[in-house]
């Protein structure tokens, strides 16, 4: 799992993040003095001084060639290993190079054989070829391009040593127009051009190296961008040099120095790595170094996951194993397994810390929730147990602890965490108000609970402190609340505490308005208690039922009451739920005033359609109401009635449609209203 982003990287070349213009100009000035050289030398003959020494030459070349091969089997090795087509057109252009040097090196006279001419012209015609490759590799290919070109590594291998051997027959057999010595003046046209092509495509392919390098700086696509750029120089020395004169040698120099280059660093990265495996990552196609990085985090992953199972105690073998398994996949060292393995130790307990704080946030989140306190303690300790695993964790309310036991006693005395069986068992109190609600107890198998982990666990204990503190105090309000209000609206409230503020909204209701015929004269003829007790009976019998049909109760006002239907809650069938509640009202009344002829009876007016829904009064005191015109017509409605009576206006008749059983009271004339409308008795309501 070599890295391909060493620190130094930035201070290499332009762009590297270096606030220095300093080194990116000194990069470019030793660049440049190849070409300042050639150019003293081609402008002052007398200076381009002659040195023919063969065997100096064929070493020279020879030597340049075993670089270039071994680059390129490396290089090769990480392609097939990676898959990347990149990489292989990297490898080809060196090994056809190395070819080609090959080639040349052999034509060095009193060596092997005398002067040959494609032997002799072999360089400049390999270095083309690798500046073809080279611009090729340079090519950011898609998925479906570089499988297809990897997919032909084969062929085209065995097509750069036909070329090869081809060159190498066909310059033996002297057959034209290798068949003789080719003078300068024959040579000068076709290796100018040859000359500035290929330059062209190795500065073209250094410039997009060094795109690449931007987005990613790595120190072997410096080495390549540098070679690239010297091989550019080099072809000109080629096109331009003397033989056997120091501008000839300067290309040879060149290129020895441009692949001894990429050696070098390759040789600097393995020494500094300890294995050849990710030492061309950096230069590989977005696809695979992407693919690399996935494949090191999920390797680092799993390492950290079988790390924290080693560390709980459990499958002692599995870390070996997956160790193992990543050394050999990634051909690691002891030292990078020794890394690695510290760097999965740190992620193993972030993964654990993560995972606990989540379910710290979980927790928090139960607090905000309406329910039985029960409940929310069962479903906040599903969420500690499956984070905190494999420790074990118990929660006691200070009513199921005996004061008598060690620890769980001395933590509800002291209110502070104890800690026994050598660190392995840790007791938390739950502090509600100052006061001992219960304990926290978490076990471990294996090892002490670190700082760390009894801090997380003290946390866990204030978390489930707010969360018991929470659920009584709603419990307590939630009681309060639903006898003083609609249990639809103590409900909206205590969930949504805003839903309090003044003002709300137009929706479409159903409002039922009741009062007792004859309350007057029946308050006058009784005692203040005989009313209560009369008014108690009646809202005894009918206020389940109103709640029953979902209706929220708006309001008592002596001996009447106001129920609204599709508020807060939505209810689609608002008009019949509102009916039957009028229906069912009348029956559970005439039961509870049998035998008590003296009690008046209640009439019913029901009217839907649309009202102001929300909070009315001011910021010291103020009431859920459903204001409009809707509300003003029911209570016309109801004064229609006759006791025992249902009365329907026109639009709850149409939400009723067939199932209304109605008897039509014809146009009336209400208060308020400047047109007669029709109303309508509710008999019944049809299933």
């Amino acid at each position: 799992m070599a890295s391909d982003d060493p620190p130094e990287v930035s201070r290499i070349l332009p762009g590297g993040g270096s606030a220095s213009w300093v080194r990116p100009a000194l990069w470019v000035l030793h660049l440049a003095l190849p070409m300042l050289a050639l150019w003293l030398l081609i402008g002052r003959p007398s200076s381009d001084v002659r040195w023919e020494h063969h065997h100096a030459h064929f070493g020279l070349v020879v030597a340049t060639a075993v670089v270039n091969v071994g680059l390129g089997l490396l290089i090769i090795r990480a392609a097939s290993r990676r898959h990347d087509a990149r990489l292989f057109l990297v490898a080809l252009g060196f090994l056809v190079a190395a070819g080609f040097l090959g080639l040349h090196a052999l034509a060095t006279p009193g060596v092997f054989l005398e002067k040959n001419a494609g032997f002799q012209v072999a360089t400049p015609v390999g270095l083309f070829l690798a500046a073809v490759l080279a611009a090729a590799s340079s090519i950011e290919y898609g998925d479906k391009s570089a499988a297809t070109l990897f997919r032909l590594r084969v062929p085209l291998l065995g097509l750069a040593g036909a070329v090869l051997l081809g060159w190498a027959v066909w310059s033996l057999g002297g057959f034209a127009p290798l068949d003789r010595p080719i003078t300068p003046e024959e040579s000068e046209g076709p290796l100018l051009v040859t000359a500035y092509a290929g330059a062209a495509l190795y500065g073209g392919a250094a410039i997009r190296y060094y795109l690449v390098y931007r987005r990613r700086p790595a120190v072997m696509l410096i080495s390549i961008i540098t070679a690239f750029v010297i091989l550019a120089e080099a072809m000109f020395s080629v096109a331009y040099g003397r033989s056997w004169r120091a501008s000839w040698w300067e290309w040879h120099v060149l290129m020895t120095v441009a692949f001894a280059y990429v050696a070098y660093s390759a040789y600097v990265q393995y020494r500094r790595e300890g294995s050849p495996l990710g030492l061309f990552h950096g230069v590989a196609l977005s696809r695979t170094v992407e693919q690399i990085r996935q494949d090191h985090a999920a390797a680092l992953d799993e390492l950290a996951t079988a790390m924290r199972r080693h560390a709980e105690g459990q499958q002692d073998r599995e870390l070996a194993r997956v160790a193992a398994g990543i050394a050999k996949r990634f051909d690691l060292t002891e030292r990078q397994l020794e890394v690695l393995e510290r760097g999965a130790d740190a992620l193993a307990l972030e993964q654990t810390q993560r995972r606990r704080l989540g379910a710290l946030v979980r927790v928090g989140r139960q607090a905000m929730v309406i329910s039985k306190e029960d409940d929310l303690l069962t479903r906040a300790m599903a969420i500690c147990a499956e984070a905190f695993a494999p420790d074990r964790l118990a929660l006691r309310l200070v009513s199921e602890v005996d004061l008598d036991e060690p620890l769980a006693g001395a933590a509800l005395r002291s209110l502070e965490a104890a800690e026994g069986d050598e660190g392995r068992r840790y007791v938390v109190p739950l502090d509600v108000k100052g006061h001992a609600a219960g304990i926290l107890e978490a076990t471990r198998d294996h090892g002490a609970f670190s700082e760390s982990d009894r801090s997380l666990l003290r946390s866990l204990a204030s978390q489930l402190s707010i969360v018991l503190e929470n659920a009584r105090l709603y419990h307590q309000l939630d009681g309060l609340f639903r006898t003083y209000m609609s249990p639809d609206v103590a409900t909206a409230l205590l969930a949504d505490p805003d839903q309090a503020g003044l003002g709300g909204s137009e929706r479409e209701v159903s409002v039922l308005m009741a009062d007792l015929r004859g309350f007057t004269p029946f308050a006058e003829m009784s005692t203040p208690e005989q009313v209560v007790a009369m008014l108690n009976a009646y809202y005894g019998a009918i206020v389940p039922v109103i709640l029953d049909e979902g209706g929220t109760l708006v309001q008592f006002v002596g001996d009447a009451v106001m129920a609204v239907f599709n508020a807060p809650t939505r209810q689609p069938d608002h008009a019949r739920r509102a009916a039957r509640a009028g229906l069912r009202m009348q029956e559970a009344t005439a039961q509870v005033a049998a035998g008590r002829a003296e009690w008046p009876r209640f009439r019913v007016g029901v009217n839907s359609g649309p009202a102001l829904v929300g909070n009315v009064g001011s910021v010291e005191f103020r009431n859920f109401a459903c204001i409009g015109d809707t509300t003003n017509l029911a209570a016309r409605l109801e004064g229609l009635a006759e006791p025992g009576q249902v009365v329907i206006g026109p639009t709850t008749r149409l939400l009723l449609d067939e199932l209304a059983d109605v008897t039509s009271l014809g146009p009336v004339t209400v208060k308020g209203k400047r047109d007669p409308l029709e109303a309508f008795v509710l008999r019944r309501l049809r299933s």
